[in-house]
């Protein structure tokens, strides 16, 4: 529901919103111009004295008036003519002129009311309400998507159009909401719909019938600062049952023009306070350094504009239409799909296609239709669910929940659940494995044992369809190929190579750095903007099917650099280790935002084995700050496949490198990362306690065996892998 009330509101509205948010920055830096160039009045000065002084330059004087800003503008008639100037309260005299700067003037209008009254006031007002429910219903998912409030400034994740989305709300959200509810109440007050007006008193019956008093000898004034003056209304000196008319932060009233009595005075109701208060902040007159910083965060309302509309748009596009689809009731096997994006459904159509060829009736439908009573035919059910978020359920499996929970298990209907996810997020598949512990706990049979597809992984998805495929009895192969970046071509510039003495070939790989087009330098994608950490898939020669390698460089070194180790029967492996400086492949850049070292001071333990100390040596050149960089480095044999040794003792002699430990496994005695981290184990924990965040690159079994480890020389300090992994204090880069 969150969603729907964030999305269509936000598509419907999308001009109108940008169109008030782009006005509204404009008009804020108005104030602070007219703030700084207005003669300001000395403290303590007197409305009294104000007046007598502008009196006394200016004897036909009709009006004073003072602007929050703090600017003082007088009017007057002089021969019969008008006249108007602002202020120098310090001598009464005109400085400037008073007529609004036509631009501003132009502004204003098409800000409040588009140039159409009335009716155009009550559009931007909806564009108000708009913008403020975009702004709660957006707060709400960014605290669900971060696993929770307190994670509101934890690292974005998910593609360039997501995360820009996301950074920018999470600042701005507030001072948007601010200026959203500031217009509607202001919106509210002009059309009288709040009771904060001031009642203006009745004019006095009667009164001195002399006239003439200076207005500096009148008490009222004389005792009224200057800062708590509205306007002041000068009476006709020709007519004695005229008055002085004073308009003040307190209230309004009416003065004798020859005593200086107060005649009638009416307090102002307290919500007119809250008035004042928030067209101040909207409007940033009287608080100008607050209505540029909210200016500058309304700034931000086109790039979410944009942003949103391209994620929509993404997931709009990535949901296929299945052809053939069979009908829910004749269909011998059901595939449910819970999508967030719309990736998932491509998953839906390749394995629809492959069970069809295979013969199979295929049905394939959202989880939000899950309705077992339609599904009398079926001899199956797979569900392909997506995790969205801290672990809830993608836009279309809601609900899903909710209604397996009153459905009984059919019978003689095996379940399968397979879930998307990805690692870098802490509740990887939280929802598909949600799923699956609720269908055995309400009696379902299982189909095959819950498994999982990360950052949608083709060969992921391949294996689980040859294991489905031998459940069935069929020979099912699931190529999938997700909608691609364009490729580009690189060039390998340099190479080295390691590894022969203990038969794992393995090579260094550098290529020149594609130039970048003017767009792609703009939205910093691609090879514009990349750091050690990302993934460089590259498309291998006879297949359409990209492998991903870590990145041991950024696009500030000036080129791409990957570690590659030839693979038995590997094909993109075997065709990288075979390259020679000049040749090209077809790649492009795959973010990987959950494995960069991100900024800080805080220590940095870096662990790899292999080939997994590419991203990290990428990360440790990338330290030109001296971080304090730890780095546990697993590999056979020294004098084979020490990758990157003279870089790394530059590095230590630069202070890029703070301390290197090295473990070999091929020898008399083999020593492993995990023995070393426990034989550093008190320094290890010094450095987590000071807030040090760790890294893990390489082979699984490595990895398992780094938790085994970390999780003793944690256990003194209270703390485990699972609770920094939470803290994202502990991240994997695991194949």
């Amino acid at each position: 529901m969150i969603r729907l009330l964030h999305r269509w509101p936000g598509l419907a509205g999308l001009l109108l919103v940008a169109l008030l948010a782009v006005s509204g920055a404009a008009l804020s830096v108005f104030p602070v111009i007219e703030q700084f160039a207005a003669p300001r009045a000395a403290a303590g000065l007197s409305v009294g004295d104000l007046a007598a002084r502008v009196q006394a330059e200016y004897p036909g004087v009709e009006q004073i008036r003072r602007a929050p800003s703090g600017r003082i503008t007088a009017w007057w008639f002089e021969d019969g003519t008008p006249g108007a100037a602002v202020i120098d309260p310090a001598t009464g005299q005109g400085v400037a002129s008073a007529d609004a700067n036509p631009v501003e003037r132009w502004l204003v209008n098409l800000h409040r009311q588009l140039f159409a009254g009335d009716t155009g006031r009550l559009v931007m007002a909806a564009g108000a309400g708009v913008m403020l429910l975009l702004c709660a219903s957006g707060a709400a998912l960014i605290a669900r998507r971060m696993g929770g409030w307190r994670r509101w400034f934890g690292p974005a994740r998910g593609g360039p159009a997501a995360r820009l989305h996301v950074e920018l709300a999470r600042v701005a959200v507030a001072g948007l909401a601010l200026s959203a509810l500031t217009a509607l109440w202001m919106t509210a007050s002009t059309f009288g719909l709040l009771p904060d007006q001031a009642r203006a008193p009745l004019f006095p019956a009667t009164t001195s019938g002399q006239t003439g008093i200076a207005p500096n000898h009148i008490a009222a004034l004389a005792d009224l600062p200057v800062a708590a003056l509205r306007d002041l209304s000068f009476p006709d000196p020709t007519d004695p049952a005229d008055a002085f008319t004073l308009k003040t932060d307190r209230g309004a009233g009416y003065l004798d023009q020859g005593t200086g009595e107060v005649l009638a005075w009416t307090d102002a109701p307290a919500l007119s306070r809250v008035t004042d208060t928030f067209t101040m902040l909207h409007t940033g007159r009287g608080a100008a350094v607050i209505g540029l910083v909210l200016g500058l965060m309304a700034l931000s309302v086109p790039a979410l504009a944009v942003s949103g509309f391209a994620l929509w748009l993404a997931g709009w596009r990535a949901r296929p239409r299945i052809r053939r689809n069979a009908s829910a009731g004749r269909a011998e096997t059901v595939i449910f799909v819970g999508s967030e994006a719309g990736s998932t459904w491509g998953f839906a159509a390749t394995l629809h296609r492959a069970l069809s060829e295979a013969g199979q009736s295929v049905h394939v439908a959202p989880m939000t239709a899950f309705d077992p009573a339609c599904y009398r035919a079926a001899k199956r059910l797979l569900i392909l669910a997506a995790t969205y978020g801290d672990g809830m359920a993608p836009a279309s499996a809601k609900g899903f929940i909710e209604r397996l929970e009153h459905a009984p298990a059919l019978s003689g209907v095996p379940v399968a659940v397979l879930g998307f996810g990805d690692h870098s997020f802490p509740a990887f598949c939280a929802f598909a494995d949600e799923v699956a512990q609720l269908l055995t706990a309400k009696g379902w049979t299982e189909l095959l044992p819950p498994d999982a597809v990360d950052r949608q992984s083709p060969q992921d998805f391949a294996r689980w369809g040859c294991a489905l495929g031998r459940t069935l009895g069929l020979e099912l192969e699931l190529v999938h190929q997700p909608a691609q970046p364009a490729t580009e071509a690189l060039t390998l510039v340099s190479r080295r190579d390691y590894g022969a003495e203990v038969q794992a070939p393995t090579a260094i790989l550098r290529f020149a750095l594609p130039r970048a087009g003017f767009w792609q330098r703009l939205m910093r994608r691609g090879f514009a903007r990349f750091q050690a950490g990302d993934l460089l898939a590259v498309l291998p020669e006879g297949d359409a099917v990209p492998r991903l390698y870590s990145l041991a460089s950024g696009s500030r070194d000036g080129f791409v650099e990957i570690v590659v180790r030839k693979q038995p029967g590997g094909l993109c492996s075997g065709q990288l280790v075979a390259l020679e400086p000049g040749s090209t492949i077809r790649a492009f850049i795959r973010p990987n935002p959950g494995f960069h070292s991100g900024h800080g001071r805080a220590p940095l333990i870096l662990i790899g084995a292999g080939t997994g100390i590419g991203p990290l040596a990428g990360m440790i050149r990338a330290n030109r700050h001296a971080r304090p960089v730890h780095l546990f480095f697993g590999l056979r044999a020294r004098e084979s496949d020490f990758l990157f040794a003279e870089e790394l003792a530059g590095w230590q002699r630069d202070g890029r490198l703070a301390r290197l430990t090295t473990a070999t496994s091929r020898g008399p005695r083999p020593y492993y990362v995990q023995d070393a981290l426990r034989h550093e184990a008190a320094e290890v924990l010094t450095m987590i306690r000071s807030g040090a965040r760790i890294m893990v690159c390489g082979g699984r079994a490595m990895a398992e065996g780094v938790t085994a480890a970390l999780t003793d020389i944690l256990a003194p300090a209270g703390l485990t892998p699972a609770v920094l992994k939470a803290e994202g204090r502990y991240v994997e880069d695991v194949f």
